[in-house]
């Protein structure tokens, strides 16, 4: 009886056999992972961006000419013939740039393609509209199985090829856009 049944229950366990790799989620030991298509991540974007450009130019330039002479003829008193010319130009100019920006939110994105590498491609988006004001946050790029963390997320600067594009459209976004009279006049001059 005790043969029948190991028998039996090895029987079992050889028919409901499966995949470890697909069945890792529900482990206790193993970390639940983003590694094949479909799979979600949760991207940390943490994005800072600080430039400047400082120029300076000076330049000067100064020539003169000048004649001097005298003439005398017999007794009479000299006649003095003097002459100068002269011309300076001088250029000073000055610039300076900088930019800021500083960009913090999450976003998750799912896996859209497994490389050949066994990277991960992968695509998110998030709309958000507040008061008739919609914001989009959009996301893509390319990302090593061994930089998610344990918690299944991945910060933005571990991200290869990343595009992350913001863009806003609302009343506010239009007010600071300039009218189609302002447009032209500055297409004009």
């Amino acid at each position: 009886m005790k043969k029948i049944i190991i028998i039996w229950f090895l029987a079992v366990m050889a028919i409901c056999a499966q995949d470890m790799r697909r069945n890792s989620f529900a482990s206790l030991f193993a970390d639940q992972k983003a590694v094949q298509i479909g799979d979600a991540v949760t991207i940390l974007v943490v994005e800072s961006s600080q430039a400047s450009n400082n120029a300076e130019t000076s330049t000067g330039r100064q020539s003169s000419i000048g004649l001097n002479g005298s003439l005398q003829a017999g007794k009479s008193p000299g006649t003095s013939l003097e002459g100068s010319l002269g011309t300076t130009n001088d250029f000073s100019g000055t610039g300076s740039t900088k930019t800021t920006g500083l960009v913090r939110t999450k976003i998750s994105a799912t896996v859209d393609s497994v490389l050949s590498n066994g990277n991960l491609h992968i695509q998110g988006s998030r709309k958000i509209v507040i008061n008739g004001e919609e914001q989009n946050v959009k996301i893509k790029g390319i990302v090593r199985t061994s930089d998610i963390l344990s918690d299944n997320s991945i910060l933005s600067y571990n991200i290869s090829e990343a595009e992350i594009v913001f863009e806003g459209s609302g009343l506010i976004d239009n007010a600071q856009k300039p009218g189609w009279i302002t447009k032209f006049l500055h297409w004009l001059f």
